[in-house]
């Protein structure tokens, strides 16, 4: 677009820019051409501004997403898949809050009486809503952090008790945003002996432990009591693992008011087995408290859907072990029989054993078998890796995210977020002052965006699946290990037991945004 001398004058006259007469009277024809130019410049960025805000606001929203969705990784064909196998907790199992409440207090509660730590943190109240599921804990610093695919720090998502590190001190204390990757894995041949200077908490059940280690850091920071943050975090951990038998007996004794209830799951079990499909469950769980849970969801023939079931298989030995016997568990008196097992046999309870051992005693491998859990990397990992199953995550998360995807302001931040960032990344060469301090007011615009995407999720650490934009850590090794994933079991039902999963056609960098005009 052309513009006169004229009208370049009566916006500079409007515009912030504007210069007294006086100033415009005197200035020499160089310097009229140049506020000429200065003026033309705003003008465009405003106006490019101004079309793309427009754009946005008449593009159509995307259609939402399918909460009971079940979503694909890797290309999975059912038809292939003959063998189904479960884990227990937070897969068939859902828990109510309830059970973070219990776990939290058990937790603390013990860090008090066989730990010995001052009697104070006993008022520390569980916060639910503070952490989510994936982030990691610094185990030498005392943070706990958010960390992408890339395995850079998110900014702006890292705490130290209950309180938020400014990025100045993130960046003083790691020097750069990028976690080398030995920090994140043990490295090297004895990788088994190593322990990692970061670990992941990456179930359900880590979410009470993440929450009493910041309440408890945060009441040592504020009462001034000096502490090291790798023996706070065993001693958190060990706490909350020690208490699991207590919470076992407690839920056991009032399963209601700890387990969500969810009679679709006997119909999931009803279509597999008349497909003539074998099913198997393995947990870490007892007996008597999965015999307690599968009783109320399924009913008191629950066994009888199972060809194979282990309990207490102390996962992930039981997938990387290879020596470890199966042993018959006696229901009744609750011991484990001494004699050797030599087939898996249907009615019965095993507990410990092998997953190598499953294999040659039921000849089921490779890709006819389809197991799923809720943890990407314990659960899922060796069994794809190293044994070829294919693989199914239960994230519970996803109900959240995507009823939070689906609202339509979401929807049009993320547009309008995406769009901008074009925008900024259109006209970043501007080297004129005053057009410089456009684009970065859209650069600040932009920040503010983000950060308000990242909160509706949670206040603090954003989405269990994104950082700002990349995928979290904890996406990657979900994309990585699981050829499927969804947010509940039962949302199989939407599905043929002969259909295949197609991943959708990602778009790469050098490739178009889109195969449709």
């Amino acid at each position: 677009m052309m513009y006169s001398s004229c009208k370049v004058l009566r916006r500079l006259a409007s515009s912030n820019l504007a210069i007294s007469k006086e100033v415009t009277r005197k200035c020499s024809p160089q310097l009229w051409n140049l506020l000429l130019q200065r003026c033309m410049s705003q003008i465009n960025l405003e106006e490019a501004y101004i079309r793309t805000k427009q754009k946005c606001e008449s593009k159509k929203l995307p259609q939402d997403v399918n909460i009971k969705g079940v979503f694909a990784c890797n290309e999975l064909d059912l038809k292939e898949v003959n063998v189904y196998g479960f884990d227990y907790d937070y897969t068939l199992a859902f828990y109510k809050s309830s059970m973070d409440f219990l776990l939290y207090r058990l937790g603390r509660d013990m860090l008090i009486d066989i730990y010995k730590y001052p009697s104070g943190i006993a008022s520390l109240e569980y916060k639910p809503g503070f952490a989510v599921r994936g982030l990691h804990y610094d185990i030498e610093k005392g943070l706990l952090l958010k960390i992408d695919s890339f395995m850079q720090i998110q900014l702006g998502a890292v705490y130290r008790g209950l309180s938020p590190v400014s990025d100045e001190e993130v960046l003083d204390l790691y020097k750069n945003r990028v976690i080398p990757i030995a920090y994140l894995e043990p490295q090297g041949k004895n990788f088994q002996n190593v322990t990692a200077k970061m670990v992941q908490l990456a179930d359900l059940f880590s979410v009470p432990e993440m929450s009493l280690l910041c309440n408890v850091t945060e009441y040592f920071i504020r009462n001034g009591i000096d502490y090291h943050p790798e023996i706070l975090f065993r001693d958190v951990k060990n706490s909350v693992q020690r208490c699991h038998p207590v919470m076992h007996g407690i839920v056991e004794n009032n399963v209601a008011e700890y387990l969500e209830e969810n009679k679709d799951i006997r119909k999931v079990f009803d279509r597999l087995v008349a497909a003539r499909k074998k099913l198997f469950l393995v947990t870490n769980s007892p007996y008597h408290f999965v015999d307690r849970g599968m009783k109320f969801l399924v009913g008191e023939d629950w066994c009888d859907f199972f060809d194979v079931i282990i309990v207490q298989a102390r996962k992930p030995k039981f997938f990387t072990d290879e020596s470890r016997p199966f042993r018959e568990y006696n229901k009744k008196s609750g011991t484990q029989l001494w004699d050797r097992v030599h087939k898996l046999e249907k009615g019965k309870i095993y507990y410990e054993g092998t997953l190598k051992q499953l294999e040659d005693m039921t000849g089921w491998r490779g890709e006819q078998v389809l197991y799923f859990g809720d943890h990407p990397y314990s659960d899922l990992a060796d069994v794809t890796l190293e044994h070829g199953w294919r693989t199914g995550a239960i994230i519970n998360e996803l109900t959240h995210e995507i009823e939070t995807l689906n609202q339509p302001e979401f929807k049009q931040n993320i547009n309008w977020l995406q769009m901008l960032t074009q925008l900024i990344e259109d006209h970043q060469a501007q080297e004129e002052p005053h057009s410089q301090a456009v684009v970065q007011k859209w650069i600040e615009e932009r920040d503010e965006l983000r950060q308000k995407i990242k909160t509706v999720f949670n206040e603090q650490f954003g989405s269990v699946f994104r950082t700002f934009h990349n995928p979290t850590y904890f996406s990657r090794r979900l994309f990585r290990f699981a050829d499927i994933y969804t947010s509940k079991i039962t949302n199989l039902l939407n599905y043929s037991v002969n259909h295949t999963f197609y991943p959708r056609r990602g778009v790469m960098p050098h490739e178009y945004s889109s195969y449709f005009v």
